[in-house]
């Protein structure tokens, strides 16, 4: 049946993530420290709301942008966390973050536009500009700069044919993030070519140290500018999966009449659980926050203590510690490791060329578990040092 199929998506590459949780499943006595999901169940006050709703019978399709409601409490929440002045009409709710990158994609390009992705980045991006006719341009970041964005490095990509930048801070897999100062650097080549730029920013929550700076928040960029949020992250919704973009009203309005073509509208349940956690959820964020940002000093501490080079990253919940050191690919590294010490991570190379002698460890686990999987971790490398 293969001729049935497309070869732009027989093309492409499959998820790099994937390969190891399925060796993982045949393995008994895993532990896992590559999984990017909130260890915490979702607050209960949000869950009982969806239950209110479905016991009430509040369970029938919605307007396609998402309820008033709940656009409403988007625009509110944002206004109030971030400086963000949009209107309901200028935001669109969707099933997670990753269908609003989707979507954003296929509204915009024209076959053979590029769009700048810089690396390393979450593995869905290149595959989505594919997708939607675009060309991809990868633009390796370097962990001496933080994983940071430089004026240098963009200017470098950029051609006339480059009509869109995705970015991506708090940063998955690496963890970084971009300040104040740094965006101001960028904002110029922004205008100067007349770029419009995606942010995906569902881990905006979860920054140490300070709080996360918008994009779009700048003088002029918030009419060039696709905001993207949701509540997996934040929230510890992953499977209620809702997300939305916020940006010009002609480019969501394109966004929505795909979006009304291919899903029609977010799980009204999920919305009803949404406009609770925005309404009351302030206090979750900081408990989860807090907790995460212990796990983080703590295993810094200790891949300090085993010698083993990562930058502090100062958002997200990843660490992406360089095991270089310790062999010539990474990916035969994160395979051996699995099989020699039951032990997941991911490899660098999973969210692009530049990760290469990175692994991407999450610490949204318990301490219990980040414990196990350090330990497994150091015995692993000593072992393979004195080979």
């Amino acid at each position: 049946m293969r001729e049935f199929t497309s070869k732009t998506v027989r093309d492409l590459k499959p998820s790099g993530i994937r390969k190891f949780f399925d060796m993982a499943a045949r393995i008994p006595g895993c532990v896992s420290l590559g999984v990017g999901e909130p260890d915490y169940d979702t607050p209960w006050h949000v869950t009982e709301k969806a239950a209110e709703a479905a016991a009430s019978g509040l369970t029938f399709y919605t307007a396609n942008n998402g309820m008033p409601e709940l656009r409403e409490e988007i625009v509110r929440w944002n206004k109030r966390h971030y400086g963000l002045d949009y209107s309901p009409e200028e935001v669109l709710a969707t099933v997670g973050a990753s269908e609003a990158i989707d979507l954003v994609f296929r509204a915009c390009l024209e076959p053979g536009d590029e769009v700048i992705v810089p690396e390393p980045c979450y593995v869905c991006y290149q595959a989505d500009v594919i997708m939607a006719g675009g060309k991809p341009i990868p633009l390796p970041l370097q962990a001496k700069n933080e994983f940071r964005l430089t004026p240098e490095e963009l200017r470098s990509v950029i051609t006339p044919k480059t009509k869109a930048i995705i970015v991506n801070y708090p940063n998955n897999p690496t963890g970084a993030i971009m300040g104040k100062e740094d965006w101001e650097k960028l904002i110029p080549l922004f205008e100067e070519y007349d770029l419009l730029v995606i942010t995906d920013e569902i881990y905006s929550e979860l920054t140490y140290g300070g709080d996360h700076v918008c994009l779009a928040a700048f003088p002029g960029m918030k009419e060039r500018t696709i905001y993207i949020n949701g509540f997996s992250k934040a929230f510890a919704m992953t499977g209620w999966r809702l997300g939305y973009a916020m940006g010009p009203k002609d480019i969501i309005d394109q966004m929505k009449k795909i979006h009304a073509f291919t899903i029609m509208c977010a799980s009204s349940i999920t919305q009803y659980a949404g406009i609770e956690a925005l309404k009351n959820g302030d206090e979750d964020i900081v408990k989860m926050r807090n907790e995460y940002n212990e796990r983080r000093k703590f295993m810094l501490q200790e891949f300090a203590r085993m010698g083993l080079p990562c930058f502090e990253p100062k958002g997200a919940f990843y660490l992406f510690p360089y095991v270089g050191d310790y062999c010539d690919k990474v990916d035969d590294f994160c395979v051996e490791l699995l099989q020699e010490e039951k032990l997941v991570v991911v490899p660098g190379t999973a969210f692009g060329g530049c990760g290469e002698g990175f692994i991407r460890i999450s610490y949204a686990y318990s301490t219990k578990d980040l414990k196990e999987g350090l330990a497994r971790l150091e015995r692993f490398l000593k072992k393979i040092a004195h080979r």
